[in-house]
């Protein structure tokens, strides 16, 4: 399962780093980025509430 990030609508509230620090950082100039490739199996479910806590609906999982 991959995690990804619509960037036209994420406006880098940060609550998804607080979940998961492992998959999300903000760059420099406070954009969201994910890591590459597939979530562990100990990430998803902490990746499943990020996504449902986002509160902008920026973020989705995929398989």
């Amino acid at each position: 399962m991959k995690v990804g990030v619509d960037p036209s609508i994420c406006e880098a509230h940060g609550v998804c780093m607080s979940i998961l620090p492992e998959v999300f950082d903000l760059d420099d100039e406070e954009v969201l980025q994910i890591r590459d490739g597939e979530l562990a199996e100990g990430e998803v479910e902490r990746a499943e509430r990020a996504v449902a806590s986002c509160p902008m609906g920026a973020l989705r999982l995929s398989r």
